[in-house]
């Protein structure tokens, strides 16, 4: 089960997440993103970190070799790839990223190459981070590990969980004070609720 606090920037928000037991990170490389974190940065965060929660990169419409690089360079474990036509980094775990739209089709989650599946809600031309949510019981899948996001927060990750029964639930703009700066009273409370939640009812 994955408890993922997306969009770290600094320090102090990821001891904070991971302290209060969030077992996954997300990092994003995306240059046009409010959360935007350099490589250089990430080198020292990460160098910094525990290596028990899982390091996620996020990418958007990159190229395979720069996130194969990028990935090796930082020892991320996971790769969360965004885009309309992404590229496959060879031999990582990957995270496909997609947009829950009216015209939803769940034959997206068969896609044997991807490891599991982060469903958000975010309008077209923005990946992710736009604190929007989505029906989720279009995220139940018999056999897919699907990760929820999109305008989670200790308010009604119970309720999401309830009704898409996923492998995990992200949150990242609605645990803000600031782009890319976390509220930690909030962050706890989001992490002690989708705990609760996904230990009582997930079933993946």
């Amino acid at each position: 089960m994955i408890v993922k606090i997306c969009g770290i920037t600094n320090r102090d928000d990821a001891w904070a997440a991971i302290e209060a037991g969030a077992n996954a990170l997300g990092f994003n490389f995306y240059p046009h993103s409010p959360r935007f974190l350099p490589v250089e940065r990430a080198w020292e965060l990460l160098a910094d970190l525990p290596a028990g929660p899982l390091k996620v990169g996020v990418f958007v419409n990159e190229p395979a070799d720069r996130v194969e690089a990028i990935a090796t360079r930082l020892g991320l474990d996971v790769v969360q790839l965004y885009g309309d036509e992404i590229q496959w980094p060879a031999g990582m775990r990957v995270w496909r990223a997609l947009r829950v739209a009216p015209d939803w089709d769940p034959a997206r989650l068969e896609d044997s190459r991807a490891e599991a599946f982060l469903l958000d809600a975010a309008p077209a031309g923005i990946w992710g981070g736009s604190g929007m949510t989505f029906d989720w019981s279009l995220a139940r899948h018999p056999k897919a590990k699907v990760i929820i996001a999109g305008g989670l927060d200790e308010s009604n990750v119970r309720e999401a969980v309830r009704r898409a029964r996923p492998w995990g639930v992200d949150a990242c703009s609605r645990l803000e004070r600031a782009p890319g700066r976390k509220d930690h009273a909030r962050m706890q409370r989001f992490i002690r609720e989708a705990l609760a939640a996904l230990s009582g009812e997930a079933t993946c």
